[in-house]
């Protein structure tokens, strides 16, 4: 006699079908391989130019809203920053407020491979958006937007559950 349990192929084409999380996955995989494919000639992966267009403000940003708006922890944000260290496109200084702190900077040289990824980021994202379904590209941002806000709801399932569904859309697992 086997103890196994045995789920059936329906829920395997079930979750197939429907679970936003796979889907939002391999969407996310091939747009980081189309953009990591556009913006090799100006040295940058999609990631790195993500960072440095974050960096891209009028006074260096402390780690802590750099990592925020990129939806990783701190640990992972000095990693990805080393790389663009080593190439002297970003630097990091101690925050005079806050000697414990770090705030993140562009180099001159970061702003120019910059400058030269961003026309080519315009040109595939134009393609892309033109390439949506019905021009759906800014409710396909508002959606994804609201997706990435329930992050902090993830911790509260009870919570969850007691509120009432918006629409009769499925959810995804």
């Amino acid at each position: 006699m086997s103890n196994s349990i045995e789920i059936p192929f329906s829920t395997t084409v079930l979750v197939r079908d429907t679970c936003l999380c796979l889907h939002v996955q391999r969407a996310a995989r091939a747009l980081a391989r189309l953009f990591d494919d556009a913006l090799r000639p100006a040295g940058l992966t999609n990631g790195q130019f993500s960072l440095m267009m974050s960096l891209n403000r009028p006074e260096p940003p402390p780690m802590g809203p750099v990592a925020a708006l990129l939806a990783m922890d701190q640990t992972t944000l000095t990693a990805a920053l080393k790389p663009l260290q080593r190439k002297g496109w970003v630097m990091m200084m101690e925050n005079p407020k806050d000697r414990r702190g770090r705030l993140l900077s562009l180099t001159p040289e970061g702003k120019a491979v910059l400058a030269k990824a961003l026309p080519i980021w315009i040109s595939t994202h134009a393609a892309i958006d033109d390439g949506l379904p019905e021009g759906n590209a800014a409710r396909l941002r508002q959606d994804l937007q609201v997706l990435s806000g329930m992050m902090g709801e993830a911790a509260k399932p009870a919570e969850a559950s007691r509120r009432p569904r918006q629409s009769g859309r499925a959810t995804g697992a």
